[in-house]
């Protein structure tokens, strides 16, 4: 497995953990706080997509 695809992987996987744990904040304990962890998964793939980006023009 490449970098490239290790990263995809880290940074599906860590916009799936913060989606399920902000699921399980909203119905469980606190919906603000199922709210404000749900904001953290577009900011994670934003991230992701920046710093994959990045990486692609390096190699021209």
């Amino acid at each position: 497995m490449s970098k490239v695809n290790k990263a995809k992987c880290l940074i599906i996987g860590a916009a799936g953990l913060s989606f399920l744990f902000s699921v399980y904040l909203w119905f469980l304990v606190d919906r603000d706080q199922g709210l404000f962890v749900g904001l953290w998964v577009p900011s994670i793939l934003s991230f992701g997509g920046l710093l994959l980006t990045g990486r692609g023009s390096e190699r021209e």
